[in-house]
């Protein structure tokens, strides 16, 4: 697997459209290139920034990750045209999906050491961003949501280069299995205290799997999350 290209981009405001009502809203989901090195810290790239810190950012999702083998189906089932950063990604990758990641995967990259920490949850920001009501929507139902990596260890990096696999402690949880658990298999309460028990998961997503098991209400909503402020 590779780094194809690195973005970053912060936080934007923007007038609306239609689809979001023409609601005005804000986003660091636009990115651009980064020509050259670009610095990694423990919570983020160089240059780069989230609107929402509440649900975006932090260490256990300092990194967005994006494969471009999946701009070939966005091409022929909604007429995007993706480029690096389409998705909001910081790191657009190449020769490997959901279904060859997995949770706690530690890559090298140059000087800096990632792990995987969760897929990405898509929101209603990227239906605005592309002007397609149900985008976020697929993304989720397809499992094509790319993840997040934490940062072990700090550096600098440049694109392209290869993602070298340095460690796999739970190859049993690919991120395409911990999509179904999370979105689809949502009643099955052993499925998620059994992913809620993978050290390397983020901490969110071991609340919210904990809470499912002992019947609690998670704090937000899927459709909340997928279709945004009404």
């Amino acid at each position: 697997m590779k780094v194809v290209s690195i973005q970053v981009g912060k936080p934007q405001s923007f007038a609306g459209g239609e689809v979001g009502g023409g609601r005005p809203w804000s986003s660091g989901i636009i990115k651009h290139r980064v020509e050259g090195p670009v610095q990694i810290d423990w919570t983020n790239l160089a240059g780069d920034g989230q609107a929402d810190l509440v649900h975006h950012g932090g260490p256990d999702k300092a990194i967005n990750a994006y494969p471009s083998d999946h701009w070939a189906y966005w091409r022929d089932t909604c007429r995007l045209t993706p480029t690096g950063g389409s998705f909001g990604e910081n790191f657009t990758t190449q020769g490997a999906d959901e279904t060859q990641v997995c949770i706690g995967d530690v890559y090298r990259i140059g000087t800096v050491l990632v792990q995987v920490s969760q897929p990405r949850q898509p929101c209603w920001k990227l239906d605005r961003r592309w002007q397609v009501s149900d985008l976020a929507k697929r993304v989720q139902q397809t499992g094509r949501t790319g993840w997040y990596f934490r940062v072990v260890q700090c550096g600098t990096l440049e694109a392209p280069a290869d993602l070298v696999l340095v460690e796999r402690p739970h190859p049993e949880w690919t991120v395409a299995r911990a999509n179904q658990i999370m979105h689809h298999d949502r009643e099955d309460r052993a499925a998620a205290a059994a992913l809620a028990a993978c050290p390397a998961l983020s901490q969110s997503w071991k609340t919210t799997l904990r809470g499912r098991t002992e019947g609690v209400a998670e704090t937000r909503s899927s459709s909340l999350r997928l279709d945004g402020p009404s």
